[in-house]
């Protein structure tokens, strides 16, 4: 079912934001390099741009920013089923005035905690750039509002 808003329906939007979640891999499990990484890092931005342009959505800027977020989520989520393997035994901890104030196990879920709505705000960041791009993109190019 299309959403009237989106203009898209929500897998749309989750398969969309699911295209950015290899480069999340690739990066936690350093596998590949920069080049590649780069690749990974704007080729769905792209994607999801020609998307919406092509499917003329009523607001590019809220299609867009409903991708950024779900694409955080997906974000967020891959860091943490990943959490272990791209840190080893090189776990985060707190430092400074805090470092061994809080048992492990507080300390591990504040700093999950803090790492998720991190991965939350920069997908929502980068579907808030986006979707600028996007609604700029939607008013220079004619054929884009017919």
């Amino acid at each position: 079912m299309r959403s009237k808003a989106l203009g898209l329906s929500l897998i749309a939007i989750l398969g969309l934001a699911a295209l950015g979640v290899p480069r999340v891999i690739a990066h936690d499990l350093r596998l590949v390099g920069p080049a590649v990484n780069a690749l990974l890092v704007f080729l769905p931005i792209a994607v999801w741009l020609a998307v919406v342009l092509w499917k003329r959505v009523p607001n590019p800027f809220l299609t867009l920013l409903a991708i950024g977020a779900a694409y955080g989520v997906l974000l967020g989520l891959t860091h943490q089923v990943l959490w272990s393997a791209s840190f080893g035994d090189n776990q985060p901890s707190l430092g400074g005035n805090l470092a061994g104030a809080l048992s492990p196990a507080t300390e591990a879920v504040l700093l999950r905690t803090f790492a998720f709505g991190s991965s939350l705000l920069t997908g929502v960041g980068v579907g808030v750039a986006t979707g600028a791009v996007g609604w700029l993109l939607s008013r220079l190019i004619p054929a884009a509002r017919r």
